[in-house]
């Protein structure tokens, strides 16, 4: 069991009144709880969190008038999650998938799976399905694309950035699912923190569905997965975003962190496909 320590201090200068959903806080569920927590907001505003989405991600809402506003999270998480051998781990029939699933077969947003599927079946077909394909999947997607911060926008999605062959770990992400999504393995994003982030941000990876649970998968290889806490899940990057906005206001300042308090088991090393975190 590891104990982690996260966090993220944020800054903005809000030029018109505004109201801002922040997805910042830890999610809880039995791989990571939650030991304690603090939401500061200055100047004081008032503040309503409530759970967005089928998966009922945490999200805080307020309303500010001009000015200079800061949020400050901080959270201690410890982190149970089962190690499991995944040498056996296959793929779940399409008709035994949960209906709660089956949504994540579909394209959306950034995963454009339904345009990619000749090409991915042209890549992938042939491989054993599982766990092991999900891992092809991503070490494709790692030596195909170059990590390169500022290369995409809020409208990039997983087909523009094969294109151009680099993105951040967002696109990573989107352009994993939108492949295994293209050969029949639902995947969700999932936004959340990681130890040993370099540098340190907030954090995009995905989830696959293989054998009746979710497995942790990341493609960028920037972070052991043992080490990441999650915030929220959905379709995409689009149902996760640290802050939403409505109104005029300026980032002026953010700092995020996740540091390992207490070692227990030894962190996933990202390149291992003969282990991996069971998330569900």
């Amino acid at each position: 069991m590891n104990q982690i320590q996260v966090g993220s201090r944020i800054v903005y200068q809000v030029n018109t009144p505004t109201t801002f959903l922040f997805n910042i806080s830890v999610v809880q569920n039995e791989h990571q709880k939650t030991i304690s927590e603090s939401f500061d907001v200055q100047p004081f505003h008032k503040i309503e969190e409530c759970a967005v989405g089928p998966l009922g991600n945490r999200v805080v809402r307020l309303s500010v008038p001009p000015g200079v506003l800061k949020i400050d999270y901080r959270a201690t998480v410890k982190l149970d999650a089962e190690q499991v051998d995944v040498t056996d781990v296959g793929e779940t029939p399409y008709e035994q998938l949960p209906a709660d699933v089956l949504t994540y077969l579909n394209p959306s947003r950034y995963c454009e799976s339904d345009k990619l599927l000749d090409f991915a079946m042209e890549q992938f077909g042939t491989l054993l399905p599982g766990y092991s394909r999900v891992t092809a999947i991503c070490n494709w997607t790692y030596d195909q694309l170059t990590y390169t911060p500022g290369s995409t926008g809020p409208t990039t999605t997983a087909c523009d950035v094969l294109e151009q062959k680099a993105g951040v770990c967002r696109d990573f992400a989107h352009v994993a699912i939108s492949l295994c999504r293209a050969m029949g393995v639902p995947a969700r994003y999932v936004a959340g923190y990681a130890v040993n982030l370099n540098p340190p941000d907030f954090h995009g990876f995905f989830e696959a569905y293989l054998d009746g649970r979710w497995f942790l998968f990341d493609a960028t290889r920037l972070a052991p997965v043992g080490g990441f806490v999650r915030i929220g899940a959905g379709r995409d990057a689009a149902d996760v975003a640290f802050s939403t906005i409505r109104g005029s206001a300026l980032n002026t300042e953010m700092e995020v962190w996740a540091n390992e308090q207490q070692v227990g088991d030894e962190l996933l090393d990202p390149n291992n496909v003969e282990t991996a975190v069971s998330s569900a």
